[in-house]
């Protein structure tokens, strides 16, 4: 090789050896790089985003969902615990709507003399009781009143029970499960209205006063167990008792099902439905199913609490309400109903389940007295002595917010 050639290999040598130390070098320059940004590239290039964890509800929050407080006031003073404070009711009867059973003398005072005379089935709002006294004031003025004679409307005083007054709504009376011409399915009579001490509509539902707390009882058993009373009627206007009576006639007269149901011995249709005077228009009867109501809290009236159900669902009862057939009797047997205790001797009848005892047991034991032909209805046999005809309808509310007012009497029945 001469040395020409020798010097233009030794170039060609010298330019390989530069490419190969840049190929080396960008080799390296590009693997650093990858090791720096290989988590964004991950990121990017291998890895799905990941979502948002969705989170669990929690039961505070699915409670004041439902159910909204108020930011409570720290300067306002504490709610009042009525029926804690050792009372026989739910409510005070200040601001309570109260009704004259019969004609009713107006005083002066308690000791004072009459001034005036309420009809039977006037209302009026209660703002005091002393002894056996209410003061009043009606529509003309104001005096006193023997409480004795008087109604009160329940949900006043009692406002945890659940009312559904189907007589004033849409009546559930049939007999065998065949609907009553003019009555089933129809308003018999108005009482449901705004209540402004509940601050909501509500029905109107009277009782003569001794009886109410008896129910008071009744219903705090019930709310023990996580159950509720549901009241369906109370005072129930002559008119309308006859109306029922004379349509039930009828319909046994024209149906022979229908009047066997009724007349099945050792049972008569007088069993199921008075022709005239009843307990319902003395103010000393209600109707009365039993519910599920194993949520509640604190409900606010005025200056007072009380603890009443959030929702409830009524059990399965031997039948529906109001239905007037010997499928609805309480006993295999007819039981003097004005006799408070007779009952406990005679057998249940074979319809009678354990919701039905149950809510008998409650009532019963608060000191109520069941009629053997209807699983729903109680007596106060203590308030038979009543002179109301309840020849007069009641349909108004007076009631206002219960102020922070305690009745000198704690208990209206004299213990």
């Amino acid at each position: 090789m001469d040395k020409k050639e020798l010097v233009s290999a030794i170039i060609k040598c010298f330019v390989i050896l530069i490419a190969a130390v840049a190929c080396v070098s960008a080799v390296f320059y590009f693997w650093d790089t990858i090791k720096k940004h290989a988590g964004d590239i991950k990121d990017l290039v291998i890895s799905e985003p990941t979502p948002e964890p969705t989170p669990e509800p929690t039961l505070e929050a699915s409670v004041s969902e439902v159910l909204p407080s108020p930011t409570p006031d720290p300067s306002a003073p504490p709610l009042i615990d009525y029926l804690g404070e050792g009372n026989n009711l739910e409510l005070p009867v200040n601001g309570a709507s109260g009704y004259a059973s019969v004609e009713t003398e107006l005083y002066e005072s308690p000791e004072g003399e009459a001034i005036d005379t309420l009809e039977p089935g006037q209302g009026f709002t209660i703002q005091e009781e002393t002894g056996d006294w209410w003061r009043v004031v009606y529509d003309g003025g104001e005096g006193w009143v023997r409480h004795k004679i008087c109604m009160i409307n329940l949900p006043d005083v009692i406002p945890s029970i659940v009312y559904d007054n189907s007589n004033a709504d849409s009546s559930r009376f049939k007999s065998s499960g065949v609907e009553l011409l003019g009555i089933t399915g129809l308003a018999l009579y108005q009482s449901y209205g705004y209540n402004a001490r509940l601050d909501r509509d509500e029905f109107t539902v009277p009782v003569l006063y001794a009886m109410a707390p008896k129910i008071c009882e009744a219903q705090q058993l019930a709310l023990a167990d996580g159950n509720t009373l549901i009241i369906y009627e109370a005072f129930r206007p002559l008119s309308v008792q006859n109306e029922i009576s004379d349509t039930l006639d009828a319909l046994a007269a024209a149906n022979p099902a229908v009047n066997e149901g009724l007349s099945t011995p050792p049972w008569s249709i007088r069993w199921f439905i008075a022709n005239g005077l009843s307990t319902h228009q003395q103010g000393c009867a209600i109707d009365v199913s039993l519910g599920d109501a194993a949520s509640q809290s604190p409900k606010n009236a005025g200056d007072y609490t009380y603890m009443a159900p959030d929702s409830y669902e009524e059990y399965a009862m031997p039948t529906e309400m109001h239905e007037l057939s010997t499928a609805a009797v309480a006993f295999k047997t007819p039981v003097q109903p004005r006799v408070a205790d007779i009952w406990r001797g005679v057998e249940s009848s074979e319809t009678m389940n354990n919701s039905a005892i149950l809510l008998r047991k409650y009532c019963t034991d608060a000191g109520l007295t069941p009629l053997s032909s209807e699983w729903w209805h109680f007596d106060d046999v203590d308030c038979l002595d009543s002179e109301s005809g309840g020849d007069y309808f009641i349909s108004e509310n007076y009631s206002e917010p219960p102020e922070g007012y305690i009745s000198e009497v704690v208990d209206s029945r004299g213990n």
